[in-house]
């Protein structure tokens, strides 16, 4: 398009004699005036040709000012909006002449004479301070605002940033915040505040060694070794219709077969910071089951976490908002039931044994912020350092299954501080009708040890339950499979493109206790991961 305009002006610059003084020529290559009148102003005029303001320099085109110059500033043989660098956070030269909020409710633009200028209030053409712009210099990443200025990095996620409110407190709202306007993980603030659809891809590629110990038996062991496409999830998120402040999430996994495998309806209550949320069956403690497939540290949730702790509901109904102002204490109740067990598909259940009972779950959960704001929807990735945030998750619950009725509690806590992500969670349960209990827990430590390049990550953790007494002669996989269980994980993750590619390297040692009539195993893995998501 840029090229095209420059033809037609100097098409338009040789065929207009009487609104150009031919003897006057372009006097400032830098003041973006038409000191000549021809036309054409700084360095898209020819009389700038040789000025050394309009040669390359080498250094990056991702500004308002350097996308606007008609330089080639990169050298990489195009131009201003024609280079794909120009569609970068941060940059609103290239976004056409919508002037209108930002998606989500935020602050509105403030369109200034020249973009990046100072205007009464301080901010350039996005909104975003002068004194942020002028400190980055010539930094690529707009990322670097998130927690500075006056950001809490409390909002970085497409849940808390629809919900029109201010969760972290800083003054700024939804897209207006940093968190929400630069993590690249937000899909809901680019661009239109319509729908937004997300893809998550990941291609494994490794090798698995089990060895399996029956019960007075001698020990077997078997390789496989594989490459696949191990997860392909695709979301569409946006505002319900007529309902301000409301979104709805679904979700979609197409690797083996097409299946929406969650949903998500939003809606406030009030004005207060209360919503309603009703899903497709997230009525749980553990946000292990409703958590995006690119959020995992070590690729895939410590499934001992919740396993025998979690049923796949058919529906839960949500409630939660804040105790106290600031979000220093909030809350979240729900109920949630079904019958059957879940295909993997949103309304999809079949049944075993002829087990038709209906399953219910009811629970609290109060979050506490100590310092900072988290949210259980908060990914673990660090890609740059980050604020310091403390908080914690702590719910009880009563869920009654197919064949086993108890009370579960849980608790996690979360600290972030500069280049360090920290986590534990502790689940456990009393089975009312096997006379047994139950315990989960595991650690998670995420070390940035290259900002933008590389993030190390660890987990361990453990499944220990008492042996149940009187389990019926049909017993499903649901009371079968609580075995003693242990694993280990680290994991090694290579950020190739910004935080949205990444190159995972994981090793995990997994060690699974038997019994009379199931036979002991010891997993040891290690296998690639490359990951895309957007």
């Amino acid at each position: 398009m840029f090229r095209i305009l420059t033809l037609a002006a100097c098409l338009c610059w040789f065929s207009a004699p009487a609104f150009a003084d031919d003897a006057k020529k372009e006097t400032n290559c830098t003041n973006r005036a038409d000191d000549d009148g021809d036309g054409m102003i700084d360095c898209a005029d020819a009389d700038c040709h040789d000025d050394a303001a309009c040669k390359p320099d080498g250094k990056p085109e991702n500004t308002d000012a350097r996308c606007s110059d008609w330089v080639d500033n990169d050298g990489d043989g195009v131009m201003d909006c024609d280079d794909e660098d120009c569609e970068g956070l941060g940059v609103s030269v290239c976004k056409g002449s919508w002037k209108g909020d930002l998606a989500g409710g935020g602050k509105a633009r403030v369109q200034t004479a020249a973009p990046g200028t100072s205007v009464a209030n301080g901010l350039s053409d996005e909104g975003i301070p002068l004194e942020a712009i002028s400190s980055m210099g010539d930094s690529t990443d707009f990322y670097e605002l998130i927690g500075k200025f006056g950001d809490k990095d409390g909002e970085r996620n497409d849940e808390v940033c629809s919900d029109g409110m201010d969760n972290d407190g800083d003054g700024r709202v939804d897209c207006a915040d940093f968190g929400c306007r630069f993590d690249p993980e937000v899909t809901v603030c680019r661009g239109s505040p319509g729908v937004r659809f997300g893809v998550v891809s990941m291609v494994d590629g490794g090798r698995l060694a089990t060895t399996s110990t029956p019960y007075g038996g001698a020990d077997t062991t078997t390789t496989a070794s594989t490459t696949q496409f191990s997860k392909l999830q695709m979301t569409a998120l946006g505002p319900i219709a007529a309902i301000q402040n409301s979104f709805f999430l679904l979700s979609m996994r197409m690797e083996r077969t097409p299946r929406l495998s969650f949903a998500m309806f939003q809606m406030p209550l009030g004005n207060g910071g209360h919503f309603l949320n009703l899903n497709s069956g997230g009525g749980g403690l553990s946000a292990a089951l409703i958590t995006s497939t690119s959020k995992n540290l070590l690729i895939d949730p410590a499934s001992y976490m919740y396993r025998a702790f979690e049923q796949a509901n058919g529906a839960a109904l949500e409630a939660y908002g804040p105790l106290v102002a600031g979000n220093r204490l909030t809350y979240r109740v729900f109920v949630a039931g079904g019958s059957g067990r879940s295909t993997g598909s949103v309304g999809g259940t079949y049944i075993l044994n002829n087990d038709t009972s209906y399953t219910y779950g009811t629970g609290a959960q109060l979050g506490i912020n100590v310092i900072g704001t988290y949210n259980r929807f908060d990914t673990p990735f660090l890609y740059t350092p980050v604020p310091t945030t403390l908080g914690f998750l702590a719910g009880v619950k009563w869920d009654q299954r197919a064949q086993e009725r108890y009370p579960a509690a849980n608790v996690l806590g979360v600290f972030r501080w500069n280049r360090i992500y920290a986590q534990a969670e502790v689940y456990g349960k009393r089975s009312i009708d096997y006379d047994a209990n139950s315990i989960a827990y595991n650690a998670t430590v995420g070390i940035l040890a290259i900002p933008k390049w590389l993030l190390l990550a660890a987990d361990y953790g453990a499944f220990v339950s008492q042996k149940m007494q009187n389990l019926p002669v049909n017993a499903t996989s649901d009371l079968t499979k609580q075995l003693d269980e242990q694993q280990v994980r680290v994991a090694a993750h290579l950020y190739f493109w910004r935080n949205i590619g990444v190159l995972s390297m994981v090793f995990r040692d997994r060690r699974v206790g038997g019994t009379d009539t199931i036979a002991a195993i010891h997993e040891q893995e290690f296998f690639g991961n490359v990951q895309f998501r957007f």
